[in-house]
């Protein structure tokens, strides 16, 4: 697997998600990801780290919090119980961003309608 400690090689994780997108509703330098319509996703760009902002099940992002404070925090303008910043390319080990990656996904996609998710996995 593609190391994920890169820009291209995260945006590319994201992007093999089914029914993934990427667009910029909050202008440059913050590119959402979202699937079904919703986001799962936030890359911000134009900073020298590269952080992401994912979704998380608020008793799992209290545990990444405390197993890596220096990495993963409450999420930068977000519902801090239920999103974290991840800083990407400092020690996080690519299994747990992928993890973190997916687990984000699949709370968004759990959350979408039926029919929606029905499309999803075709």
């Amino acid at each position: 697997m593609a190391k994920l400690q890169t820009h291209a090689g995260v945006l590319a994780y994201f992007l093999k998600k089914p029914g993934a997108s990427d667009s910029y509703p909050f202008g440059p330098g913050a590119r959402v990801l979202k699937v079904g319509g919703k986001m799962f996703g936030l890359i911000g760009e134009g900073e020298d780290t590269l952080t992401l902002n994912l979704k998380c099940d608020p008793e799992d992002a209290l545990a990444l919090r405390a197993a890596y404070p220096t990495l993963v925090r409450p999420g930068y303008h977000m519902n801090k119980k239920h999103w974290n910043t991840v800083v990407v390319g400092e020690g996080l080990p690519d299994d747990v961003l992928r993890e973190m990656i997916d687990h984000s996904y699949a709370l968004v996609v759990a959350s979408l309608s039926k029919s929606v998710r029905a499309k999803l996995e075709r």
